[in-house]
Formats: structure tokens, C-alpha cells, sequence
């Protein structure tokens, strides 16, 4: 085999191994099922294009997430924009940005009203069960940040998980820990 078979099989073998998780990652970031598939095929197209700095990285699916990560970040950052340019605009009003909480939540809600770093250090170490410092590397910032942010954003979303009748009484932040999230999100 050629050196670009090579290269080719290695991708194709790193893609099929990968992909599903990566575009669940993407899906509990972004919270919407298009854009998760979007982005997971777009962090895939630029892994293809740098796939030698990829393999030689210590943790290629660390450096996987960082790339999905980074795409997720921006695509958020664009709704942000877009939906601020359209209230400017009085398509929708104040209210239709800001719904009632419907009386049963699912996880991935939830997950939707945590601030973004947060709930990107929640779905990497509790979804995903990336240790500690994988996850400070895949979002470039330390593991003190990871472990208070984590920390915070499991509270938080046990807090608003409390807010439903189904999971008033339960015990959530353990259960977020114990790899629940993967499990209660899916």
C-alpha cells in the first residue's frame, strides 16, 4: 500500500471508530440534531486536511474534539448574532426568546441553558467520561477552570433537573458523575 493508502486507511479507520461520538458531542454542545451533523462532518473535513498533525498529536481524538469543539463554539456564536440581528428586526419578540420551561425537561434542555464552557466541560467529563486534563486540552484552558466549571455546571444542571417532577427527588450530581448524563441524554 501507498503512502496515501496508508493515509487514507489510517482517516477511514479514525473516522469509523470516531464519528458517532463526535457528532453527539457536537449534538449535546449545540443542542440541535442539523447543526450537530454539520459540524461533525465539517470537524471531520478539517481532521482530513490536517490528518499528519492529527495522528502525530499525543491524543488524536483529543485533538478531534478540540476541532469539533471549536466549529460548535462558532456555529453558537453565529445563532447568537443571527437571533440578536432578528429581535432588532421585531421577527420575534422578547418572550418567544425566552419560553416557559415546560413542565417535564429533558436532559438536553437543560443542558441548553448552561452557559457554554460549562456545559462543554459537563458533556465532556460526564457524557463522554474525558479525564480531566484531556478535556482542558481539547478546550485550551486549564484544569482548574475544567474541574470548576464541571463542578458548577453539574450542580447547575442537577438544579434544573430538580425544576421537573421526574427528577425532583433524585440524587442527580452522583448520578451525573457515575456517567448518568451519557445514559439520561441519549
Amino acid at each position: 500500500m501507498t503512502a496515501r493508502g496508508d493515509r487514507e486507511h489510517a482517516f477511514q479507520a479514525f473516522f469509523e471508530l470516531h464519528h458517532g461520538d463526535l457528532a453527539r458531542l457536537a449534538y449535546l454542545i449545540t443542542g440541535d440534531a442539523n447543526a450537530a451533523d454539520d459540524i461533525a462532518a465539517d470537524s471531520l473535513v478539517e481532521i482530513w486536511r490536517h490528518w499528519a498533525r492529527v495522528e502525530a498529536a499525543d491524543n488524536p481524538l483529543a485533538y478531534a474534539r478540540g476541532v469539533l469543539a471549536n466549529l460548535a463554539r462558532n456555529w453558537i456564536r453565529r445563532q447568537r448574532r443571527e437571533r440578536r440581528g432578528l429581535l432588532t428586526l421585531k421577527l420575534f419578540s422578547e418572550d418567544a426568546r425566552n419560553p416557559d420551561v415546560p413542565a417535564v425537561m429533558d436532559v438536553r434542555s437543560a443542558l441548553r441553558r448552561l452557559p457554554l464552557r460549562r456545559r462543554e466541560c459537563v458533556v465532556l467529563r460526564y457524557a463522554f467520561d474525558v479525564p480531566e486534563r484531556e478535556v482542558a486540552e481539547i478546550l485550551g484552558i486549564s484544569v482548574g477552570t475544567v474541574k470548576s466549571q464541571a463542578s458548577r455546571g453539574a450542580a447547575q444542571l442537577a438544579s434544573y433537573l430538580r425544576e421537573t417532577p421526574e427528577f425532583r427527588d433524585a440524587d442527580l450530581v452522583p448520578a451525573l458523575a457515575g456517567g448518568g448524563l451519557g445514559r439520561m441524554g441519549s
